[in-house]
């Protein structure tokens, strides 16, 4: 999922720097120097412009990818933390903590693919589109429904693991912030 996000990502990039440079080349070739040095040049830059629906590309790009990223995170403890009070706590503390936010992550998850499939299917009921491109909205919730449903099970599988862990005799607690922490 993270490499998929990482793609779409890259494409949004691209699309939006495209967007730009064709704006940016459009308002040139309507500079009166341009038109009077090379009129034919500056016919041709006023052809340029921003891709159609860049925005709109860019809101469900962005929405897919940010979705898309979370397995991965949660999987390798990735996620932005601050130690600056936890630093100080002793070890078993920390762990409990790991959980705690675990299963609050997990249970998030839950909520927001509910209401991503909740919202996917009222778009869906009334054929809402984007305002440019007119592609139905509920294409772009149903990419990010995937992706929650991945990161769901996900955030779900990490705070099991990391509750077993916790129980007494559950082993090995679950790895996901080790690799973040030295």
């Amino acid at each position: 999922m993270a490499y998929l996000g990482g793609i779409v990502l890259l494409a949004l990039v691209v699309i939006t720097c495209l967007s730009v440079i064709g704006r940016n080349l459009n308002s040139l070739g309507h500079l009166p120097f341009v038109e009077n040095a090379v009129p034919g040049l500056a016919g041709m830059l006023r052809a340029l412009g921003s891709i159609k629906g860049d925005f709109e590309l860019v809101e469900a790009g962005i929405a897919f990818s940010i979705m898309a990223f979370l397995p991965w995170c949660q999987m390798t403890g990735r996620h932005a933390t601050v130690d600056v009070m936890t630093a100080f706590i002793p070890s078993r503390a920390n762990r409990f903590l790991d959980l705690v936010w675990d299963v609050l992550f997990a249970f998030v998850m839950v909520v927001i693919t509910w209401r991503l499939y909740v919202g996917m299917t009222d778009k869906m009921r009334y054929g809402e589109t984007t305002f440019l491109l007119q592609f139905p909205i509920w294409w772009a919730f149903a990419l990010c429904l995937l992706a929650a449903v991945v990161a769901t099970l996900v955030t779900v599988y990490v705070a099991m693991q990391r509750v077993a862990g916790f129980l007494p005799g559950g082993g090995r607690p679950a790895a996901k912030h080790e690799a973040g922490k030295s």
